[in-house]
Order: C-alpha cells, then sequence, then structure tokens
C-alpha cells in the first residue's frame, strides 16, 4: 500500500477505481487518481492539487515525483535526509570535502567550495565490494572503540566519585585534626592556668596564716603593757626585748607582703595561631585536571615552615639512626631506628606513641597491608610486623643483601636494594629476578643502589650519585632522574600528584623531578642545615616532607609545601 493516501475503498457514487487516490481529495470523500508524490507532506496528489502544491508558498519548494517512482523516491528520502537539516533532502555533493549535503548545506557552508555538483548529475558506478568490507571493518572498530570509550567514562565517573570521597574524608581529617590540635593546646592551657593558680593560692594561704598568727603575737605584746607597770625592772627589760622582736617580725612580714604586692593570674593568646587560622581562605585546593593537563603542568613545590621533631626514646641504648620511614593507609608514620633496632610509630604530631623492638639492625622498612609492615633486617631476614592497635611480630622470609638500605613493595612484590641492583621477591620470600644491567649488558646504575620509592607502575631506585633510576613493572628502565646539583643521592620519595623528591647526602639539599624526569629546582638548599639527609618521605595526609639525617635524635618537617 503506498504511504499517505491509497483510499481504494472511498464511495462516491463513482464506478472508477485507481491504484493510487488523491490523499487532499480523499479527506473530501472525492476519489481522484493520483499522479505526483510529494516527498515532504508524504501525500499523493491529482492534477489539480499537484498543481495548486507547487504555487503556495508554503510548499512551492517540496520535491514531487511521479507516482510510479513515489515508492523508490519515498525509500530513498527515509535514509538521505540531512544530518544538519533534517527536514531537506541530500540533493549535492561537495567534492572539496568529499560529502553529501542538502541545499541550505550548500548555500551556507560551502559556497566557496569550487567542486559541488547535484547527486543526479554523478555518474555512479557499482560499489566496490573491498570498498563495502573496508568500511563494515571501520564499522565495527568505531563500535569497538565507542564501546571501549563508554567503559572507560563509566570507570572514570566511577574513580571520581572515589576521589571524591577521599577529598571529603581528608576534609574531614583536616578538620578533625585542627580540632584536636586546638583541643590539645586548650587542655595544655587549662593545665597550665590550674598549676599556677595553684601554686599562686598555696603561697597566698601561707601568706594568710602568717599574718593571722603574727596577729596573734602583736595581740599578745599589747596585752603585755597593761601589766608591765607591775613587773620589776628585770622583767620589763625581757618583755621590751620580746615585744620589739615581735614588732620588727611584724613589719617585716608587712614589708615584704607590700613589696610583692597583689598576685594576677593572666593569659596572653598566641596571635600566630589565631593569625594563622584566621587568615586561611580554604581547607586545601580541589583541582580538576586530565592526565596530559597533569604532565604539561606540574606543581612546584615551596616549603612555608620547618620544624625538628625529638624522637629519641628514654630507653634508646645509642643516637638515633632513622634509616628509612613508610606510612600505613590511615597516615600514620613509622620510623625504621638502625641504631637502636626498633621501630617507632608516631601520633598524628610526630610524636612517639609506641615501638617494637627488632632483635637485629633494620635497614628499610615499607607497608605490605592496611596495618602491615615488612622490615628487611641486617641479617638477611625480612621481618613481617602487625601495625594495629599494638605491634606483634608476624612471619619472616630470608633475602639477600639484607646489609643494603632500601626496599619498596609494589603491587604484591618486594623489591630490594643489593647494592650493585634490585632483587625483587615474592612476599612468600622466593627470589623472582634480580635487575643489575640492561638488555645489552651495561650496568644500569652509576653507583650502589640505595632507597626506593613507588610511582604507579614505576620503581625509582637511588644509585648514590646525581639522581636515581625508573623501572618500570617489567624490570627495564624507563627513565632517569639526574642532577649535577644532588651528589650521593640516598632519599627518594613521591607525592600523590607524581613529583618526586631525591635528597642529596653531601650535597645537603632537596631536588624535585616530575614524572617524565624533568628536573624541577630545589625543594631545600644546602644552606637550610640539613646533615646528611638519608631517608625522605612524602606524607599525604599533611602535605609535609619528612627528612631523617646521618645518626640524628630529630626529623626534620618540612610543613605546609605549596606552588
Amino acid at each position: 500500500m503506498a504511504e499517505g493516501g491509497d483510499l481504494t475503498s472511498i464511495k462516491d457514487g463513482s464506478d472508477a477505481d485507481f491504484e493510487c487516490v488523491c490523499t487532499p481529495c480523499g479527506e473530501d470523500n472525492i476519489r481522484e487518481e493520483s499522479v505526483k508524490y510529494c516527498l515532504e507532506c508524504k501525500e499523493h496528489l491529482c492534477t489539480t492539487c499537484a498543481r495548486c502544491h507547487s504555487r503556495q508558498k508554503a510548499t512551492r519548494s517540496h520535491k514531487l515525483v511521479n507516482k510510479d517512482d513515489a515508492a523508490q523516491d519515498v525509500m530513498f528520502a527515509m535514509t538521505t535526509k540531512c544530518r544538519y537539516h533534517p527536514d531537506r533532502d541530500i540533493e549535492m555533493y561537495c567534492g572539496t570535502h568529499d560529502m553529501v549535503y542538502c541545499l541550505k548545506c550548500i548555500a551556507t557552508e560551502h559556497r566557496v567550495c569550487n567542486d559541488v555538483t547535484g547527486i543526479e548529475e554523478i555518474k555512479i558506478t557499482s560499489v566496490q565490494q573491498k570498498e563495502v568490507e573496508r568500511l563494515q571493518n571501520c564499522t565495527r572498530n568505531i563500535q569497538e572503540r565507542l564501546a571501549h570509550t563508554d567503559k572507560n567514562t563509566e570507570k572514570n565517573i566511577h574513580c571520581i566519585q572515589e576521589q571524591r570521597n577521599i577529598i571529603l574524608t581528608k576534609v574531614e581529617e583536616v578538620e578533625r585534626s585542627l580540632i584536636e590540635h586546638i583541643r590539645k593546646l586548650k587542655n595544655e592551657a587549662i593545665i597550665a592556668v590550674n598549676t599556677d593558680y595553684t601554686s599562686i593560692k598555696e603561697e597566698l594561704t601561707s601568706n594568710l596564716t602568717m599574718v593571722a598568727n603574727m596577729k596573734k603575737e602583736i595581740e599578745k605584746a599589747s596585752s603585755q603593757w597593761r601589766i608591765f607597770i607591775s613587773m620589776d625592772a628585770g622583767q620589763q627589760f625581757v618583755q621590751m626585748k620580746l615585744i620589739q622582736q615581735t614588732v620588727s617580725d611584724a613589719e617585716k612580714l608587712v614589708e615584704d607582703s607590700e613589696a610583692k604586692g597583689s598576685k594576677n593570674l593572666c593569659f596572653t593568646e598566641s596571635t600566630d595561631l589565631k593569625t594563622s587560622i584566621l587568615s586561611a581562605t580554604s581547607l586545601g585546593h580541589v583541582n580538576t585536571v586530565t592526565e596530559k593537563e597533569r604532565q604539561i603542568a606540574p606543581r612546584i613545590y615551596k616549603v612555608k615552615s620547618k620544624n625538628e621533631i625529638n624522637i629519641k626514646m628514654k630507653n634508646d641504648r645509642d643516637t638515633c639512626y632513622i634509616i628509612d620511614v613508610c606510612q600505613l593507609q590511615n597516615g600514620t608514620i613509622i620510623l625504621a631506628d638502625h641504631s637502636n633496632s626498633k621501630i617507632k610509630r608516631l601520633d598524628m604530631n610526630y610524636n612517639i606513641k609506641d615501638h617494637c623492638d627488632l632483635g637485629d639492625y633494620p635497614t628499610g622498612i615499607c607497608c605490605t597491608g592496611q596495618n602491615e609492615v615488612a622490615v628487611k633486617m641486617n641479617n638477611n631476614k625480612v621481618q613481617f610486623i602487625s601495625a594495629g592497635s599494638s605491634f606483634s611480630k608476624l612471619r619472616e622470609i630470608s633475602v639477600k643483601g639484607g646489609w643494603c638500605l632500601g626496599m619498596a613493595y609494589c603491587d604484591g612484590e618486594l623489591w630490594m636494594s643489593n647494592g650493585s641492583g634490585v632483587n625483587i621477591y615474592s612476599t612468600s620470600g622466593t627470589l623472582m629476578k634480580t635487575v643489575s644491567q640492561d638488555v645489552n649488558g651495561r650496568k644500569i646504575f652509576k653507583s650502589t643502589t640505595q632507597h626506593m620509592a613507588v610511582c604507579g607502575e614505576t620503581v625509582i631506585v637511588t644509585d648514590n650519585s646525581d639522581g636515581a633510576v625508573c623501572l618500570g613493572r617489567d624490570y627495564t628502565v624507563q627513565g632517569k632522574l639526574r642532577d649535577e646539583r644532588l651528589v650521593n643521592t640516598v632519599g627518594v620519595s613521591v607525592s600523590n600528584d607524581g613529583t618526586v623528591f631525591l635528597s642529596g647526602y653531601n650535597s645537603r639539599n632537596i631536588v624535585m623531578f616530575d614524572k617524565n624526569g624533568k628536573c624541577l629546582g630545589l625543594l631545600v638548599a644546602e644552606d637550610a642545615c640539613l646533615k646528611n639527609p638519608l631517608a625522605l618521605h612524602y606524607d599525604n595526609k599533611k602535605n609535609s616532607l619528612i627528612v631523617t639525617c646521618n645518626r640524628s635524635d630529630t626529623i626534620t618537617i618540612f610543613d605546609n609545601l605549596s606552588d
């Protein structure tokens, strides 16, 4: 049945029967044979209606086709509407852009194009099968890519939801840490006030007691004058001396009290604390960046403040030698003290909370689980330790090169310095790979391998020279971080945005690099009085860099790193 007006059943008193009936006439129950078809209105038209259709302003631009070609043209029209002007047919081909368009597209966007031809004028040969297959393959390929893009976008949405939750948690942590710190300062102030109050009150109460006693002595002395004349000369002499001493003691007591004056309790608030809090405009900054933007716009860190924290314990038998630092998922910092054979856990203010005696000298430490750390030992053992509410020793494995500094945990594997390279172990103690030479047999590292840090799928290994080597998960060299200002590089750490910090043991400085190996300059210069920096750790929870130095009872905290 033809579309729009196949009214063969309408009765108007005539016996005439047509294959296609005029649609407008049929609406008035008039049977007229269709001779034309309007592709725009989708109606069959008789001779009279077709003439009117072509004259009316609203429909004069419509394309009319013969009724015999209607079926073919209807099908063509269904599939060739302009993608930019859906109410118009595709009628033109632009050779300059190798694309088909409607007349409106040609008139507005392709007026300057030279190779414009009507579709009907183009001599079109049969489509080559290879071209069809190529286009089919392209279609399937783009379908797969769209599906992949869709999957990645969904994954990205899930990822930013997790990132939002992490950021909100960090905001809560910042608030909680500020409140806890202020509450701590408040409690300390209350204790100080009460201590001073008690001391002053006890002193004043003691003074009241002495004054009361002295008043009694003076009253007693005054009563002696009433019987003074009845005494003999000897008794009078004695009483006069006693009264004289009592008056003298009373005068001294009064003079001392008047000289001291009244006691007052005063409180002077910390203007530095109040100013820093009230002048702060935010708890932090939230940025939305793409991976490419991260690569081209690295963050440049600067130090706002520096603090020294004492980490020596009463039972430490030697000067502290913090060989390495790691951080649990909840933000807890754990130090490996080589000279005192223990690990030390710090609280949120970097004060020692508790410790665990190891029985041997630690040479490296890394976090291997939510509440688990692995400690590399000088006796060629790795001791796994639970770091829950209290420390408890778990299993241990045997390794080689336990005396060497440095260990990291990457995707279920333990990477350990062995002096000339790196050994990779499973957590069960199986040696999986030793990395010291490239595919051409050349040495990868300039000197002795030292500390290491994980950055995504890359493990960064310092080599006691002018920088570090970046190894991929396939154990091949991905890049190198070098700068002549670094001398005997030992410490390494990575911030949450991929910035790498390297410390020079003998240059006594800290240099920054982006994830692509570009040097970003000095974070800490030699004149910052770092004495042989040994280990670095970037505290993502507090935006601080922890630095340990050779044989020192303190660690250095570079706080409030910002760009």
